[in-house]
């Protein structure tokens, strides 16, 4: 009989460059730390630095300075998004080709007005989990030759997955493993609380919902650990997953480190980060015990 290595399992941290780390992020990576080793497996950190007007090399420096500081340490090299544009378009690419994705023209500040005629009206604009509005219709009901001569005026555009068209390809109910801080087993996603999620921007060659898909696949995870802010978001990549025919983790959404109201801690907030806790005097073992573990 022939011996078939165990496949080792593969974790990721995978943080933005566009602020400094703070207590959230703490826990999450030393939660991918931990469970690694636990697992006896690998740990890798991708750098998602696709928002490149927000990113800097000086926050992505400092994320490099804050895991050694805790004594995590991961595969190297890192993987960095803004290196892999092409990962992300060929994905894009392919379900444009299919039908799947359309581009859509209606800006931020429009629909923003059309929601708000709509709710000063007593109509209710139907939102996601996160509570944005969903995207209006318009763009996914224009006809092709519509949408191709729009496109033709260069005129700026997002790509939007056509959610509908989407869960009847896929024509089977979508689930995933979860086995975080929340409910835990086989959980039942919800894809088309989401609408039509976006797919790319004109600023940016991929949303966070394609890249986080592909990277996952390429590099191999088998374990995603992040916050339980993503919980719901889950049922968008698992869609794309389906679609894009790529392996699905096991999930572990975990509790949020939040302030003394309750409020998660947010970089944009300007919650204390790491660097001037450890600026401050504290160790990286009290920073365990500040996230609770």
């Amino acid at each position: 009989m022939i011996a078939i290595p165990r496949q080792k399992p593969v974790f990721r941290f995978a943080p933005s460059p566009n602020g400094p780390l703070h207590l959230g992020h703490a826990l999450s990576a030393l939660l991918n730390r931990d469970m690694a080793d636990a697992a006896e497996g690998r740990l890798l950190l991708r750098i998602e630095d696709i928002d490149l007007t927000r990113c800097t090399p000086e926050f992505e420096a400092g994320i490099h300075v804050d895991l050694q500081w805790l004594g995590i340490n991961w595969e190297k090299p890192a993987r960095r998004q803004s290196e892999h544009f092409a990962d992300y378009q060929a994905a894009l690419k392919s379900l444009i080709d299919r039908g799947l994705a359309y581009p859509s023209f209606l800006t931020r500040s429009e629909v923003k007005a059309r929601v708000q005629v709509s709710e000063a009206a007593g109509t209710q604009w139907p939102r996601d989990p996160d509570g944005s509005p969903l995207y209006p219709a318009d763009d996914r009901e224009r006809s092709h030759d519509e949408r191709e001569a729009m496109l033709a005026t260069g005129r700026k555009h997002a790509w939007r997955l056509d959610m509908a068209r989407a869960l009847e390809t896929i024509g089977e109910p979508l689930v995933w493993s979860e086995t975080g801080d929340g409910e835990r087993g086989a959980m039942k996603a919800d894809p088309a609380a989401w609408g039509d999620a976006i797919l790319s921007r004109s600023d940016a060659p991929s949303s966070y919902h394609l890249s986080v898909v592909v990277d996952d696949a390429l590099q191999g995870v088998t374990h995603v650990v992040r916050g339980l802010d993503l919980f719901h978001a889950t049922a968008v990549h698992r869609v794309l997953q389906a679609l894009l025919g790529l392996p699905v983790p096991v999930y572990h959404h975990h509790r949020l480190v939040t302030d003394a109201d309750g409020r998660k801690l947010s970089k944009s907030a300007g919650d204390t980060g790491l660097a001037e806790l450890r600026a401050r005097g504290f160790s990286a073992g009290d920073i365990r015990d500040l996230v609770g573990l």
